[in-house]
């Protein structure tokens, strides 16, 4: 039976362990708020460690832009109830700047050209924008530009990642790419990426796996591979075998859940309670409750453990439906820990577009929560629900963050955007 943690008061509650969950932690914690996390652990799993910030507007077009802050600026305009329009392009960028500056504090580095998106290699061999990518996916940014003379490896039993297929995919625009596969040290039959990424951890792997690829370089200036470096130690792997190799090398995220989501995850559940944050993960609130000039009651769980967590003010990061921020029946739309108004589509005849993939995207994609501009949620009445309840990331309203290609930067500066409002009103 698990251990029934002690009753806990805090100033700020941050529901989600999502990107933005895990943002707003990181936030509050650096302004030195007295916080308690709760979520469910795995959501970040799934992110390619990518961070996008804003590259396609209008949806309906498909435009691509080159400046983040240029698509920004006419996102803004064109669709002012956006939770960019309630954020300047200096918050956006402080709260970028501080999120990267806890990854390298963590031992992930990330590379950004301030003012420009970069295009990057998807685990299918398409081609994506984004703003900030780890910087061991740097030198295929290189070889991509220059059309280089490239070698992507593949292994023997790893599924979520064909080297052929990214081949076939970018040999019109890539003449020079090409892939070999190889036998990854030990031989399974079934290969894992986290099993390979800790295998790699043993400087003998590292030796092994230099050996397998070696054969392949004569007609190779850089060298692709899936991203397995490592978990903990992915700088010290990447430049041992960089060494070995004596070619640049570059890591392509496998289909999710992928170890570049692992990584951002381990970093925040390792850096956030050294930073003050009591964080509950694998925890969900199973019941919330708002008492005038007292704050919130949250019953914290799973049941057979239930504590309580009284605390000032709260930030609501449960995402969507995939982090359970959302629930859809058949009828309507709803938010699960408050029961908050949901933005949505009038029946569910409107949710959906005829064509799966219909260029102005699905309706149902804008739906969420509404928020004041201090990303307080609204009440049926039209105003803040509660005084001191804030709401970030992909639960927020008017976004359609997959196609807009936003989604790490909606939950990383709203998170910003929610803390800030929380310790401006609590001050």
């Amino acid at each position: 039976m698990r251990r029934k943690p002690s009753d806990i008061t805090c100033d700020l509650m941050i529901i989600g362990a999502g990107m933005a969950g895990m943002a707003a932690a990181l936030f509050a914690a650096n302004r030195g708020i007295d916080t308690v996390q709760v979520g469910m652990r795995g959501e970040l799993d799934f992110s390619s460690g990518f961070l996008d910030l804003m590259a396609v507007h209008p949806i309906e077009e498909g435009r691509l832009w080159v400046n983040p802050w240029q698509a920004i600026d006419a996102l803004v305009r064109d669709c002012p109830r956006h939770p960019y329009a309630f954020l300047d392009h200096n918050e956006m960028s402080t709260a970028l700047s501080d999120f990267l500056v806890c990854l390298k504090q963590g031992g992930l580095s990330y590379h950004r050209e301030p003012d420009r998106n970069v295009m990057v290699i998807t685990p299918v061999g398409t081609l994506k924008p984004t703003y900030a990518i780890p910087v061991t996916v740097q030198n295929g940014i290189r070889a991509l530009r220059e059309k280089a003379a490239c070698v992507i490896i593949d292994f023997q039993g790893l599924k979520g990642f064909s080297g052929l297929q990214i081949v076939e995919t970018l040999k019109n625009d890539w003449p020079d790419l090409h892939t070999r596969r190889v036998v990854f040290p030990g031989g399974a039959v079934e290969l894992y990426p986290e099993h390979m990424a800790g295998s790699l951890e043993m400087p003998e792997a590292r030796a092994q796996l230099a050996e397998a690829i070696r054969p392949h370089l004569d007609r190779a200036d850089y060298v692709g591979l899936p991203a397995i470096l490592g978990i903990h130690e992915t700088k010290k792997i990447f430049d041992d075998l960089q060494e070995q190799l004596k070619r640049p090398l570059f890591e392509i995220p496998t289909m999710p859940p992928s170890i570049t989501g692992l990584r951002l995850r381990n970093i925040f559940e390792r850096q956030l309670p050294l930073s003050g944050v009591r964080a509950f993960f694998h925890h969900k609130v199973l019941k919330a409750s708002y008492i005038a000039k007292k704050g919130f009651r949250f019953e914290v769980g799973p049941q057979e453990a239930k504590f309580v967590v009284q605390a000032k003010g709260a930030v609501l990061a449960s995402g969507r439906f995939f982090g359970r921020g959302l629930y859809a029946d058949r009828k309507r739309i709803t938010e699960t820990v408050f029961g908050l108004p949901v933005y949505q589509p009038p029946d569910r005849a409107h949710w959906h577009r005829k064509s799966f993939l219909d260029p102005e995207g699905h309706p149902i994609n804008l739906s969420g929560l509404e928020t004041d501009d201090r990303f307080r949620p609204l009440g049926a009445n039209g105003r803040p629900a509660f005084p001191n309840l804030f709401a970030a990331g992909s639960i927020l309203a008017h976004q359609d963050w997959t196609r807009m290609k936003c989604g790490s930067g909606l939950a990383i500066t709203t998170a910003y955007g929610a803390v800030k409002a929380f310790e401006r009103q609590n001050r």
